[in-house]
């Protein structure tokens, strides 16, 4: 007993130089940071009751609420994200209220890993997420970590995450996103020893993390990753799991919202599914909503239908002309031939005949 008691007592001499320190640099993130650590140390010990006060005394002060400048922040940076719900797929849109609800209710989990090809809503899921539980977005520029001098990205990496431990954890969400220019295989050949010890670095950090920061990490190069940074998360959330039909359903949605903004242009969804239908495969959602926002921006608005063309031409390699005989045969009316091939329907149909 007697050899453990002055670890105890230095512990907490620490604990209070830091309370003093965050509050005369007016640190307020880091106080309730601190603050929030003693009361863990306390629920560990048994004494639930003191942890739950110095817990409600920071929750229902100012101490708490996020600063909207961030301004002592050295390596990540808030940013401003859309509220507007994401469509997902349902088999991805229940992990994502799986998340949240496990956030909630504290399980223990904190550290996600979404993976999957560009265009897939990897990121904006992460503000989806944010947004459910009113949170605040800080992000990592990597370049800013990234330093030519021996040893300096690694020793800005392990900055980096003493920043995040004294953040007001239950305000804010860290998004990583496009993890993989950063961290990568330890085992690759072809990987700079520079960029391994980063990575040790980075493991270390995700083994320090406070247990209460929300973490999100995203990549579109999974196989490429190191498995010991794999392993660290507490799930991995993949975003190739989009249906034909999913992506035709998402794309309704996208050309609907669209169109509201195009009073001149009218809806034609038939031949818009027509159109996704006889793709070979059809884009992921976030090249589906570039080329149906910019379709309809740039039509003309004298036609009502010039949309559909210039979607149709953007989904297939823009080629310098149309086959009428193949949209034939892909089932297209003589109506929609014309829509697409801007040839009268006449000429449509005495060009079919003589093929």
């Amino acid at each position: 007993m007697l050899s453990r008691k002055p670890s105890v007592i230095a512990m907490k001499k620490q604990d209070l130089i830091n309370l003093v320190r965050y509050h005369a640099e007016k640190n307020e993130d880091a106080f309730a940071s601190e603050v929030a650590k003693i009361a863990k140390e306390f629920d560990d010990a048994g004494d639930e009751a003191v942890a739950q006060y110095l817990m409600e005394l920071i929750s229902n002060s100012n101490f708490y609420m996020p600063q909207s400048s961030y301004k002592n922040l050295n390596y990540l940076k808030k940013i401003d994200y859309s509220s507007r719900q994401l469509l997902l797929p349902g088999i991805i849109e229940e992990d994502v209220m799986g998340i949240t609800r496990a956030i909630n209710n504290r399980s223990g989990l904190s550290k996600f890993l979404f993976f999957g090809l560009p265009g897939t809503g990897k990121t904006e899921t992460a503000f989806q997420i944010a947004r459910i539980l009113n949170r605040d977005i800080l992000t990592v520029p990597f370049e800013q970590l990234v330093d030519s001098k021996m040893g300096e990205t690694a020793k800005n990496v392990s900055l980096l995450f003493d920043e995040i431990n004294h953040l007001p954890f239950s305000k804010v969400l860290i998004l990583l996103d496009e993890i993989d220019t950063l961290v990568l295989d330890r085992v690759n050949k072809n990987d700079l020893r520079e960029m391994g010890r980063v990575t040790s670095v980075f493991l270390r950090g995700l083994d320090s993390l406070n247990e209460n920061v929300i973490l999100i990490a995203t990549t579109n190069l999974y196989d490429s990753l190191d498995k010991a940074l794999i392993r660290r998360f507490d799930a991995t959330i993949s975003f190739n799991r989009y249906s034909r039909d999913d992506l035709i359903e998402i794309a309704d949605s996208f050309l609907t919202l669209s169109l509201k903004k195009s009073p001149s242009s009218h809806k034609d969804i038939r031949l818009f599914n027509k159109i996704l239908n006889n793709l070979e495969e059809i884009p992921y959602p976030g090249d589906l909503k570039q080329i149906i926002k910019t379709a309809v921006a740039f039509s003309d608005e004298s036609s009502e239908y010039d949309y559909l063309r210039k979607i149709y031409l953007a989904l297939n390699g823009n080629p310098k002309s149309i086959d009428i005989q193949l949209l034939k045969e892909q089932g297209y009316t003589t109506r929609e031939i014309e829509i697409l091939s801007k040839i009268p329907k006449s000429s449509v149909s005495r060009k079919l005949k003589e093929a």
